[in-house]
């Protein structure tokens, strides 16, 4: 990156939620994203930003999301857009995901890159995956660990 201050600083991801409370309990409740900054503007207007650590952009082409899908779901479920969110305990998170509102796609699954993944329908219509990383030693054998989630 060249230092002509061009560069991204940040990606925000914006989540319209008709559930706003809803919405920003089970991010900031229940799965623990502290809240930086919240606005109240005219006509009920509201919005909050919560800290989601690094954020990374992740770009797949349809052979990735087919087989990430086939791996962590066993069937083609991802929409145009899922997010995605590493966390210490995905079966953890999961169940507290689910007592906060999201309801189950796919359980914790282990994936042949040493991660277990766990799928959700979040509030706010979002399709979210919970990954956790395992480590180096517990690969499925015959697939090679990626570099990033989704691999």
């Amino acid at each position: 990156m060249s230092d002509d201050n061009t560069g991204v600083k940040q990606l925000r991801l914006v989540i319209h939620a008709e559930d706003y409370e809803g919405t920003l309990r089970f991010f900031r409740d229940v799965l623990g994203m502290s809240e930086q900054e919240a606005y109240t503007g005219d006509a009920g207007a509201q919005v909050a930003i919560l800290d989601a650590g690094r954020a990374t952009l992740e770009i797949a082409n349809t052979a990735q999301v087919e087989m990430i899908d086939d791996v962590e779901v066993g069937r083609r479920v991802s929409p145009h857009l899922r997010l995605a969110l590493e966390v210490d305990d995905a079966a953890a998170a999961a169940t507290a995901a689910v007592g906060g509102g999201a309801r189950v796609v796919a359980p914790p699954t282990p994936t042949p890159w040493a991660w277990l993944n766990a799928r959700l329908d979040a509030p706010g219509g979002v399709h979210l995956t919970l990954f956790e990383e395992l480590g180096p030693n517990t690969a499925q054998p015959g697939r090679t660990p990626g570099t990033s989630e989704a691999e």
